[in-house]
């Protein structure tokens, strides 16, 4: 039977990313082809643009068109409605799921069906450990932390924001949080 210092570790651990960014260009696609990675799933508000911004960077274009020439497809996995996911992903040229209800695991295996690979070949990016890297922990993706573009979050996100300072705070008393050293 397991200790409850055991089963507390073990939840902890659901919401650890495997690695850390800054910003999702800091993402190589030769790094990840070497890994093996197909597919890049990604969040949007405040992942790839600020929650309240709505138009693609001519930088996001440059690192959508590297990650394809590497053979890498993207999809924007968001829970945002599907007039703003659908206004961005159209621009950048990226396929979408919005209303994915993350972190449930539904929308991230339809994913891997759409996109036809397996969880050890998909990477699920995204600034919150609540909903992108706990969904992507519970298929078994490689999950990467971005730090948020904005400093500001929609209200939803806000009350994820504060379990996710407490859940942070456990993790780097463990010595987890290697990006921090």
């Amino acid at each position: 039977m397991r200790s409850e210092y055991e089963v507390a570790n073990s939840v902890l651990r659901k919401f650890l990313p495997e690695e850390h960014v800054e910003t999702i260009l800091d993402i190589k696609p030769d790094k990840l082809k070497q890994r093996g990675i197909k597919a890049l799933v990604t969040d949007l508000d405040n992942t790839l643009i600020a929650w309240n911004e709505s138009d693609v960077t001519p930088q996001l274009v440059r690192w959508f068109s590297s990650l394809e020439k590497a053979g890498i497809s993207v999809m924007i996995l968001s829970n945002n409605s599907e007039k703003r996911v659908k206004l961005f992903s159209n621009s950048a040229g990226v396929s979408y799921i919005y209303r994915a209800r993350k972190p449930l695991p539904f929308a991230f295996r339809r994913a891997m069906k759409i996109m036809n690979v397996t969880r050890d070949q998909m990477v699920v990016v995204g600034d919150q450990l609540m909903t992108d890297v706990w969904g992507g922990n519970q298929v078994g993706a490689h999950t990467i932390l971005v730090t948020p573009i904005a400093s500001t979050d929609g209200w939803a996100t806000k009350m994820n924001r504060h379990l996710e300072r407490f859940i942070f705070s456990l993790m780097r008393r463990k010595g987890w949080l290697k990006w921090e050293e």
